[in-house]
């Protein structure tokens, strides 16, 4: 064992003596997210979610007022984000964490919880594997096997044979690619090409012609939301493949509504599947967007992640309830096994052997609006869809 890590181990040890006495005091939540930097407005939607939950729910549990606190990770970093959830446990000594955008900083922060007795609540990252690195993490996001899996029958329902899938080299890119294939050869179709980008790539026009010359009559892409996705639907559009009628498929990271205002006309059309869109017609939406959209200042930046913060939030707060204010991880995390609720999203469920989140997935197309604006329109449904990445494992 190294020095640093024997200190670590020492600092922990020390937190969760003084933890176990204590009683009716604030309850910390430390929240690791992208707030600055080319995915700021991620980071963006986790606070939204976050202020959006408390504000409807209130600010306390059992008596325990709780406390958020934020710490930034611009891009994927997963030396960083480790470093960063070990200030949080042992300096600010939350007792839960939440957020992480990326698979490679989820990945790095579970071997931490066991000794830090902390459960982590993940809003976004994506890769079904992060599931089984610790018992003590909950996923109230989906999963890029879950989203796409539908993808596959309904290319085929639209007279698609083959395809070229196009995602980024990284866990949820390959879990994407691998799902979809599998579901749309289980369908009667073919994948003649799979491309595998790397993450920082910026230039879509030699992979658009890459797309024209395979012949395909569709291609399906998953690339993780923010400039990427932006760059990527753009490059689609501009380099004729839309106009030449070839098909696109892709889970809903690519038309996310905070990116639809530039995609314009553009974006009308696009099929994706995803577990949420803003635009999802329930009570319990209409309530959460209200509060979300003033919490993030403008409609129009409301996305995704904001729907996994505050489920994340409603599963820190039962965890919370569940405990009493004392820490306890593994307590926490078996209060909230088979835990079922009506989300923005539409019904949800934690599963107790996953610890994963069950929900619906839509199939959406962008539409005009009668005021003018784009908007991920729901056309079809999916219900009661696990993580088939999961089942896999």
């Amino acid at each position: 064992m190294t020095a640093g890590k024997k200190i670590l181990g020492a600092a922990i040890g020390a937190l969760l003596m003084s933890s176990v006495s204590a009683y009716a005091e604030t309850i910390k939540v430390g929240i690791i997210g992208p707030f600055s930097g080319p995915f700021a407005l991620q980071g963006k939607n986790f606070q939204a979610g976050v202020e959006a939950y408390m504000a409807l729910n209130g600010k306390s549990v059992k008596g325990h007022d709780v406390e958020v606190i934020y710490r930034d990770l611009p891009a994927a970093n997963p030396a960083q984000s480790r470093a960063l959830a070990q200030e949080l446990v042992v300096k600010e000594k939350v007792q839960y964490l939440g957020g992480v955008y990326f698979t490679p900083d989820a990945m790095a922060i579970t071997p931490l919880l066991a000794q830090a007795n902390t459960p982590l609540v993940i809003f976004n990252a994506a890769t079904s594997a992060i599931m089984n690195t610790s018992p003590l993490v909950v996923r109230t996001s989906f999963t890029t096997a879950q989203t796409t899996t539908p993808l596959g029958k309904v290319a085929v329902d639209e007279g698609v044979r083959k395809v070229i899938t196009v995602v980024s080299d990284y866990g949820p890119g390959i879990d994407a690619e691998n799902a979809f294939k599998k579901a749309f050869e289980a369908a009667g179709g073919q994948v003649v090409e799979a491309i595998r980008m790397p993450m920082n790539t910026a230039d879509f026009s030699p992979i658009m012609q890459r797309v024209r010359d395979s012949g395909a009559a569709g291609v399906f892409a998953f690339l993780p939301s923010g400039p990427p996705t932006l760059g990527f639907v753009k490059a689609f559009n501009e380099t004729g493949l839309k106009k030449a009628g070839i098909k696109f498929y892709a889970p809903g990271d690519l038309t996310q509504e905070s990116d639809l205002p530039a995609l314009g006309e553009a974006a009308e059309g696009l099929k994706t599947s995803f577990h949420y869109a803003v635009a999802h017609d329930s009570p319990e939406n209409k309530k959460f967007v209200e509060a979300a959209t003033k919490a993030i200042g403008s409609a129009d930046q409301l996305s995704f992640p904001s729907v996994g913060a505050y489920d994340g939030m409603h599963v820190i707060y039962k965890m919370i309830e569940a405990t009493d204010g004392k820490q306890d991880a593994k307590k926490a995390v078996d209060a909230v096994k088979g835990l079922s609720w009506t989300s923005p999203r539409g019904p949800v469920r934690i599963e107790p052997e996953t610890r994963h989140i069950t929900q619906n997935i839509y199939l959406r197309e962008v539409a005009k609006g009668s005021d003018g604006k784009y908007f991920n329109k729901e056309i079809q449904t999916f219900p009661d869809q696990k993580d088939p990445g999961l089942a896999t494992q």
